[in-house]
């Protein structure tokens, strides 16, 4: 050892492999009982995180039929804005407050009103106290003939005419000719006046939709969200092992729903 304050002091040595002076860390203990409430209250709040966006803000949907071809396609999957029409309070019948209510040629998701479990996606075509028809399967309203770019026809050929379309009678334009003669058909219908708080929906392909010329308005109460985009899409439709997977259709996913 040297006595020239130049040189510094080695630190201290260690005994059992410890610092001398300082305190000794203390080792934290595994508990079970403590770990397993630790990840029961993280999943709590995950679970309650997820439902609370799944029921007021958006929520997914799958598209199961061809009705809405032109727009969206069998196999689409979508995110749905549930807040924009007032997202139901789950349980209950009741809305949060809307910011706005549908317009017409938006696409919406909603209850339907014949089985309130199945949804359905359509698009809006009228709004209450509009008034509607469809010549030679143009579709009017309130009195003018519409330009519809997003609508397709797989069977423009046929006008199927059938009991279903009965109900229209009792909103008829009141007028000369008795609702007794009304022989409605599906390209051929109305004018019908939509009722206070309903919307009349039509699919864009106009020749395969089960839509509000069959079983008619869809009261606003049962409006579900407005579709935001396509999230995901596949081609269902083949023999080819997990389509899934395999048959991603890759330029719809991102895309708008306009």
């Amino acid at each position: 050892m040297t006595d020239d304050p130049s040189i510094p002091t080695p630190p201290a040595p260690l005994i059992s492999g410890e610092p001398v002076y300082g305190p000794t860390p203390r080792r934290s203990r595994w508990h079970p009982v403590r770990a397993m409430w630790e990840w029961t209250k993280s999943m709590t709040t995950a679970l309650l995180l997820f439902f609370a966006v799944r029921s007021f803000l958006v929520e997914a949907f799958k598209i199961p039929s061809g009705s809405m071809e032109g727009t969206l396609l069998v196999g689409d999957f979508l995110l749905v804005n549930k807040l924009v029409y007032g997202a139901e309070v789950p349980f209950t019948s009741r809305h949060l407050p809307a910011m706005r209510t549908p317009g017409r040629g938006e696409v919406i998701v909603f209850k339907w009103p014949v089985d309130p479990t199945v949804d359905f996606v359509k698009r809006v075509v009228g709004l209450p106290g509009d008034t509607l028809g469809m010549v030679d399967g143009m579709l009017q309203r309130n009195g003018r003939a519409l330009s519809e770019r997003y609508i397709s026809h797989t069977d423009p050929g046929a006008d199927p005419v059938g009991e279903e379309f009965r109900w229209q009678r009792q909103y008829l334009v009141r007028r000369a000719k008795s609702a007794e003669a009304y022989h409605p058909s599906r390209n051929n219908w109305g004018p019908l006046v939509v009722p206070r708080a309903h919307l009349f929906v039509l699919g864009d392909n106009r020749d395969n939709s089960l839509d509000s010329r069959y079983w008619g308005f869809v009261p606003d109460s049962m409006v579900r969200g407005r579709p935001i985009l396509v999230y995901y899409s596949y081609l269902p439709d083949s023999a080819t092992a997990v389509p899934f997977l395999t048959r991603v259709r890759w330029s719809r996913l991102g895309t708008r729903v306009r």
